[in-house]
Order: structure tokens, then C-alpha cells, then sequence
């Protein structure tokens, strides 16, 4: 492996469009995941449209974190094309309207838990094998949404996420993938936008400059 391999999953858009880009600015081949399609051909257009003569392969993965047999087949790709993977980015979310604890729509509670759980649940041993390969680190992002009113699917099942990693982490701590939960400050992202209407977002921090932050962290 001549190349260091970012796998961004949750790469169409915030955060994690901003780490994909990044990334890739900084040499790193990129394999962005997502299931807008949209979002990912600008994401495309925005790393070619720089011109670095040292930028890395972008390369895009339009489907869908719950899918799993996509994924493992996204994997098997990794695994014969790199052979491993320096990074995984987890930035996919599903972000449920706000609502009541006893009001929350059961179609919202059921996609969150198959996105922000079972996908994580799933994703862990796939990827596990490619970090271990290339010596590699996981990234999960975390937003302490749990026990605030109102936030009750997108607070638990995001929880509930962060807690697998924590879990991972302390089994992985001696012999790797390392595993690191980072916080990242609030961000003009359309998923805050739907949380909290209004806003002033002239004060929000740019999602570069976080990303930048966070990678330079690790």
C-alpha cells in the first residue's frame, strides 16, 4: 500500500464532506459514502476544481450505511484494491425531527435505530480488518444530544452509537484499530439547521476549520 486510504462514511455533506475534502486536498486517497448522489458530485467538483498537483483519488460510493450487503461489497472492494485503510471517517446520521418522548413517529424511530445502531453495529467488524491492515484509526463524532428534551430518537440512538465505540476502543486499546471520539463544536450543518431553526448561524464554526482541528488532533 503506496497510498494512505480515508473511508468517509456520511461524505455528501457537514462535517463529513468537509474531512472527505480535506483529506484528499492533503494527499489521502478517499472513498466517500453516502446516499446522496447529489452531494457527492459536488464534493467531486469542489476537490477538482482546486487543481492540487498532490491531491488524492476521490473516489465516490453512492449507497446507503444501512445496506449491508453493499457495504461488505464496498469493503471486499478496499480490502483488493488498498489492501487496508488508514482512517474511517463515521459521519452518517440520521437526524429525527424533534418531538416528544411520547410523540416521537415510530418510521423515524425505526430509521434511526437501523442508522445511528445497527449500521455502526455492522460497519465495526467490516472495517475492523482493513484498520488493522493498514494500521489504521477509527473516528466517530459525537454530539451529547442524550436526555435533552426533545431529542429523544436522534439523543438515544446516538448514544447508544458512541457507547459501541467506547466499547470497541477499550477492546482495541493494546493491539488496535485505535479508536477515537472527538467533539466537534456546533456547526452550520443542515441537520442543526433542522434542530434548531432560526439560528444565527453567522457564529457557528466552520466545518473546515473544525475538520482541520479534529485531524490535526488525532
Amino acid at each position: 500500500m503506496t497510498r494512505k486510504l480515508a473511508l468517509v462514511t456520511g461524505a455528501s455533506r457537514g462535517l463529513g464532506a468537509a474531512f472527505a475534502e480535506l483529506l484528499a486536498q492533503k494527499g489521502w486517497d478517499v472513498v466517500a459514502v453516502a446516499r446522496t448522489v447529489g452531494g457527492l458530485e459536488e464534493l467531486d467538483d469542489r476537490v477538482k476544481a482546486l487543481g492540487l498537483p498532490g491531491a488524492g483519488n476521490l473516489t465516490l460510493a453512492p449507497m446507503d450505511v444501512t445496506n449491508e450487503d453493499a457495504m461488505r461489497h464496498l469493503c471486499r472492494q478496499v480490502h483488493d484494491r488498498w489492501g487496508g485503510a488508514q482512517l474511517w471517517v463515521h459521519a452518517a446520521v440520521h437526524a429525527a425531527p424533534l418531538a416528544p418522548a411520547g410523540s416521537v413517529d415510530m418510521k423515524d424511530w425505526d430509521k434511526s435505530i437501523a442508522t445511528n445502531v445497527r449500521a455502526t453495529g455492522s460497519l465495526i467488524p467490516l472495517i475492523e480488518p482493513l484498520l488493522i491492515e493498514g494500521a489504521g484509526t477509527a473516528l466517530f463524532l459525537e454530539d451529547a444530544r442524550g436526555g435533552q428534551k426533545f431529542f429523544g430518537a436522534y439523543g438515544a440512538t446516538k448514544a447508544a452509537q458512541i457507547a459501541l465505540a467506547q466499547s470497541w476502543a477499550q477492546e482495541t486499546a493494546k493491539h488496535g484499530p485505535r479508536v477515537v471520539i472527538a467533539t466537534p463544536g456546533p456547526l452550520p450543518t443542515a441537520t442543526r439547521a433542522r434542530f434548531f431553526p432560526g439560528e444565527d448561524r453567522s457564529v457557528l464554526l466552520d466545518p473546515r476549520a473544525e475538520a482541520t482541528r479534529i485531524l490535526d488532533s488525532l
